[in-house]
């Protein structure tokens, strides 16, 4: 579904990806793993085309996408959930999701607000409260469900669990797993060791912009010496 394949990508004269490489099929969660600054953000906003690729390629579907604006990307069927959220905060929960919606796509599991608010009760609850005045927890939800309402195929999830109370990591372990049930090939970007091992399927360790590990969750939870080179603070 997904393939990046030796991407760059840097901020100026400054470079911080270097030969990226990553691929994510339908009905997998794969996380990428890291301490702040390793590059995973940068890494996920480079496929969706925030940030311009210095070299390499992303291929989603079948497709090159590297060099398409983002808007076009997300078109194509491929979700992004940035780590700061980014809210309409004086729209209510309903607004919020009404403003992600897209019309069903081919090869796509359809999304509306009643599918969001069954994967998200809480979501239900609130719907008619203004963003603004919610819970980190209940904006992390608020993101996840308003992405979906487009009904992508894949989806690019950063940071999903960061300064998330342990009951609402727990809620989108729950959710992140039901969207690989779904069909969905999903790529997330994490630090916590714990949610990535409890969630994905496979995982690769970025460390200064390289990928030093990539293999089968399993093996990585094997090895602790992995985790304490390159992901212990």
């Amino acid at each position: 579904m997904l393939t990046v394949a030796r991407l760059e990508a840097a901020y100026g004269r400054a470079q911080v990806l270097f030969g990226i490489d990553l691929d994510v099929a339908p009905g997998e969660i794969m996380v990428l793993l890291g301490r702040n600054g390793a590059g995973k953000s940068t890494t996920l906003k480079t496929i969706m085309g925030l940030v311009a690729a210095a070299g390499g390629s992303v291929t989603f579907d079948g497709r090159r996408i590297d060099g398409m604006p983002a808007h076009e990307i997300a078109r194509a069927g491929l979700g992004y959930v940035p780590e700061d959220r980014r809210v309409f905060a004086g729209l209510t929960i309903a607004e919020n999701l009404d403003v992600g919606r897209q019309p069903p796509r081919a090869g796509a599991p359809p999304w509306d607000e009643e599918r969001v608010y069954r994967l998200f009760p809480r979501l239900a609850e609130l719907k008619d409260r203004r963003a603004g005045q919610t819970s980190g927890g209940e904006q992390q939800m608020l993101t996840v469900g308003r992405t979906l309402m487009g009904n992508p195929r894949c989806l690019l999830l950063d940071e999903p669990s960061e300064g998330l109370a342990p009951v609402v990591v727990d809620a989108m372990a729950e959710a992140t797993t039901a969207l690989k049930r779904e069909g969905l090939a999903v790529l997330l970007s994490e630090q916590n060791l714990r949610f990535a091992l409890r969630v994905a399927d496979r995982a690769a360790i970025i460390e200064q912009g390289r990928i030093k590990f990539s293999g089968p969750v399993s093996a990585l939870a094997a090895d602790e010496s992995l985790a304490r080179a390159y992901l212990a603070v």
